[in-house]
């Protein structure tokens, strides 16, 4: 009897322990998910080992050379390195080695803008674009300077614009180590529109895809009302929509960055007698030059080169744009425009190049230097052309 009482004992104990953690069980808590991982970055181009110097460093500097070319974006952006743009940069480096030890070493890059396809894609930066622009910075050892292209802030005239924003915020990283900061006195906050100087030659970039924006307008005119023509023999600008082309973002199409760039910009370098304009935006390359009188009367001569083979899908010629509307508006100025070099009608008239800008005090001279298949280009029947007119 007693070892019965005692087995019942037990088992109603042993099912006690058994129920108890059931009874007084909580539900599990819900699984925290895994944190989202952190938005790709856009990494900085590594500084150029050989930066400009500060200005007045350079106010003796008569003699150098620097490298233009624009529109780099590539078939394969955020897969691989841009392939065409590669073999231009091995171009580039190659003439910065050739020029280096000479008396007019090339001391800076510009580049007219459409860096990737996509600028608000991290990813097309960083695996397409950075490790190319390193080789000129580190190995090149020279300073790069970006404007910015529709497709790297979107064509947007709407600072607010979310895909502008996504994209600006990309190209100002990628940019970081190369350009003025803000705060700078040749820098517009927040903006991607600077100014440089080097030697004789001053240089103002500016976003073209909002023309029409009263504020950078109102610091690019005060960059250059303020210039010291004494000191700055040449005032260049580099910005990314063309004000005359004859690809197909040209010729009987007038964009509305080229409208405004016309309607505003143009008279102000007049005002200010910029000499040079480097633009990209057509996958092409073609020279105009605008003649007309400044207020005291003298003839002016403003030489706008569009060079857009660094690497994107070549274009070809589609027309000549109707300036009769510009030649109008600019009636007090008497502007003449001459189409000096046409582009070819098929792209393979039109190869990748770029520019080396060649400065001996007053005189400017550049080659254009054709890449890969297109290494005998020679548009001027030969690949050189002398700016000014001879007196």
């Amino acid at each position: 009897m007693t070892s019965r009482l005692l087995a019942r004992a037990a088992a109603h104990f042993a099912g006690v322990a058994l129920a108890a953690p059931v009874l007084g069980a909580q539900q599990p808590a819900t699984a925290t998910p895994p944190a989202a991982p952190p938005a790709e970055r856009v990494a900085a181009i590594a500084p150029p080992k050989r930066p400009l110097p500060p200005e007045p460093a350079s106010a003796n500097v008569t003699r150098f050379s620097y490298i233009v070319y624009g529109d780099t974006r590539g078939r394969r952006d955020g897969t691989a390195e841009q392939y065409e743009h590669s073999l231009v940069v091995d171009g580039m480096i190659r003439a910065i080695r050739a020029l280096e030890n000479g008396p007019d070493p090339v001391k800076f890059v510009l580049q007219s803008g459409d860096a990737v396809v996509n600028g608000r894609d991290p990813k097309q930066w960083n695996v397409s674009f950075v490790s190319l622009i390193n080789r000129l910075t580190t190995d090149g050892g020279v300073p790069y300077f970006l404007a910015p292209g529709n497709h790297d802030v979107t064509g947007s005239a709407d600072l607010a614009s979310p895909g502008r924003q996504e994209g600006l915020r990309n190209y100002l990283s990628a940019v970081s180590q190369l350009i003025p900061p803000d705060g700078a006195t040749r820098r517009l906050p927040g903006y991607p529109t600077y100014a440089f100087g080097y030697g004789n030659t001053f240089v103002v970039a500016f976003d073209s895809n909002i023309a029409e924006d009263s504020t950078q307008y109102a610091w690019v005119e005060a960059q250059l009302k303020g210039l010291d023509r004494k000191r700055w023999q040449h005032v260049v600008a580099f910005f990314h929509h063309p004000a005359f082309s004859s690809g197909p973002h040209g010729g009987a199409i007038v964009e509305r960055p080229t409208a405004a760039v016309r309607a505003r910009y143009m008279p102000l370098f007049r005002r200010y007698g910029v000499t040079l304009l480097y633009t990209g935006h057509e996958h092409l390359f073609e020279h105009y030059v605008e003649r007309y009188r400044d207020a005291s009367g003298q003839q002016r001569r403003m030489d706008q080169i569009v060079s857009g083979g660094g690497g994107a899908p070549l274009y070809a010629y589609q027309g000549e744009p109707d300036l009769r509307a510009y030649r109008t508006a600019s009636g007090a100025d008497s502007s003449r425009v001459q189409h000096l070099v046409r582009p070819g009608p098929n792209p393979g008239d039109n190869p990748y190049h770029f520019l080396v800008v060649h400065v001996d005090g007053a005189r400017v001279w550049f080659d254009v230097v054709g890449v890969d298949w297109g290494s005998s280009y020679a548009p001027y029947r030969s690949n050189r052309a002398v700016l000014g007119d001879a007196p």
